[in-house]
């Protein structure tokens, strides 16, 4: 596919469809009124009659002669006070879906006009293209490799942005969300892979290949004796009943200086997740391919951090590790000792991912971090309290917690903080250990959250549990592609420019 900006007159540029924005009030933008005016004024006649309503995500197509466009998408982008990033990121998805299996080889999506009214101000054409680049990428994304028979070729080859003009703010702006696409688009495959393939050596393949092709990627893998020798023993139990062993797969992206301390993410890379002797129930248990949605994140992270090449040093660390019962597996009732050096009471071995986590969280010390971030599809504790809309967010540090919801926000990946209290805490409380891996049913996301931040004292950390987030149930069945938006937006805020 071929995504271009442009900043050529909206009337002069040729394409099989040309899309625009029309709000349900307000003043239209200067790519609409000029679409309008090139039609004699039918987008008006056709929004006064009610053809063409404004409301969010309500589309129009409309077959046009005489102009160098034959068809003509209005997109409704809502009232003004719905004009949000998230809404115009909800106009884009509605648009897309018209016109990716339709009949227009080339596309001009003219959307992005710099706001001069209202709340609007505060979206700046820069953020709106690398929006509709993100959106662009993700939601013409499939996954067909598994099917035997070949999908429908699309017509759709290229599709044209409108711009303002041609500086380099705005191209990169939005090659980032083109790239952003991308990183999501590859953390989708790869939760989207079955796990008979996918595995933890299959993970560390990828690791070793996404180091191949970026010179700024360099990669290392830990195999099952060489976490033994430095005490991951948690890990290592929650591994014991597979036959695939686990690995720890260490990415580092050095972009900034040599003295910058690295900025961490940790992916809970669960491949698959049966329960262990803690048996999940049958059903639903083919998304358990899902587990590993933290680890594919980082992976998305950090192909993003390699194609753009900001100046940032990060690390990504993810514990992969496939949970299955067999003669060898770890019992509830089992004690372990953590590479901390703390004891783990496991109770219940379904409570796998913080088991992994806490080892994964113990190594990445040694690389001084300025932050570290884990993310997990830890609990379904955090679907019951937030839903599949918003990630869990929970964090030692207050600043830190902050600038991840404000990333959210902007990037339209929204999380929500909840209270990591000290209150919670006893609900570890072992009889013969230093601790349970469960705290019982009530504030399951917390307890689990308070179990990692045991061993995270040292640095500033937060826990992103992508439970509810990281991939779609039912008919749109399939791997989101989040958090990595929010990520990428967080680690770019803290790039040197």
């Amino acid at each position: 596919m071929n995504f271009t900006l442009s900043s050529k007159a909206i009337a002069s540029q040729k394409a099989d469809c040309i899309v625009v924005a029309v709000p349900e009030n307000g003043d239209w933008p200067a790519s609409t009124l000029a679409v309008d005016a090139a039609l004699g004024g039918l987008l008006r006649q056709l929004n006064e009659s009610g053809d063409i309503t404004g409301k969010n995500g309500s589309c129009l197509l409309v077959p046009v002669a005489g102009q160098p466009w034959p068809r003509v998408l209005a997109v409704g982008t809502g009232a003004d006070k719905e004009r949000t990033p998230t809404n115009f990121r909800k106009a884009l998805i509605a648009a897309v879906g018209q016109f990716k299996d339709g009949a227009a080889g080339h596309v001009m999506i003219a959307l992005a006009d710099t706001p001069t009214t209202g709340d609007e101000q505060a979206q700046s054409e820069a953020a709106r293209l690398n929006l509709i680049g993100r959106t662009l990428e993700d939601q013409l994304y499939t996954f067909n490799a598994y099917k035997s028979g070949k999908p429908p070729v699309r017509k759709l080859r290229k599709v044209t942005v409108a711009a303002s003009g041609a500086s380099k703010p705005l191209k990169s702006a939005f090659e980032l969300g083109l790239a952003t696409g991308r990183g999501m688009n590859f953390t989708r495959d790869l939760g989207n892979t079955p796990p008979n393939v996918c595995h933890p050596s299959w993970l560390a393949e990828q690791a070793e290949q996404l180091a191949q092709e970026h010179e700024l990627i360099k990669t290392e893998i830990l195999d099952e004796k060489q976490m033994k020798k430095l005490g991951m023993n948690t890990l290592l139990a929650v591994a014991a009943g597979s036959t695939q062993p686990a690995r720890l797969i260490i990415m580092e992206y050095r972009g900034g200086n040599a003295k910058d301390k690295p900025h961490v993410l940790v992916g809970k890379g669960i491949t698959f997740d049966t329960g262990g002797i803690s048996l999940k129930p049958g059903e639903g248990m083919d998304e358990m391919k899902y587990d590993m949605g933290g680890s594919a994140s980082v992976f998305g992270a950090m192909q993003v951090l390699a194609e753009t090449k900001p100046k940032i040093n990060v690390v990504g660390v993810i514990a992969a590790a496939e949970n299955m019962p067999d003669g060898g597996a770890a019992r509830p009732g089992d004690i372990v000792t953590s590479m901390s050096g703390q004891t783990v009471e496991i109770l219940n071995t379904d409570a796998e991912g913080r088991l992994v986590l806490c080892d994964a969280l113990t190594y990445v010390k040694r690389f001084d971090p300025a932050v570290v971030i884990d993310l997990a599809t830890l609990t379904g504790a955090c679907i019951i309290a937030l839903g599949n809309h918003a990630t869990g967010l929970l964090s030692n540090d207050d600043d830190l917690a902050n600038e991840l919801l404000a990333s959210g926000e902007r990037a339209c990946d929204r999380a929500w903080r909840l209270p990591l209290w000290d209150e919670y805490q006893s609900q570890l409380d072992s009889n013969f250990a230093d601790m349970q891996n469960i705290g019982g049913r009530p504030a399951g996301t917390i307890t689990a959250a308070c179990f990692l931040s045991r061993f995270t004292k040292e640095y500033r950390w937060a826990h992103l549990d992508i439970a509810g987030t990281a991939w779609h149930s039912g008919k749109a069945k399939g791997s989101s592609g989040r958090p990595v938006p929010l990520l990428i937006d967080y680690l770019m805020s803290h790039a040197s420019k």
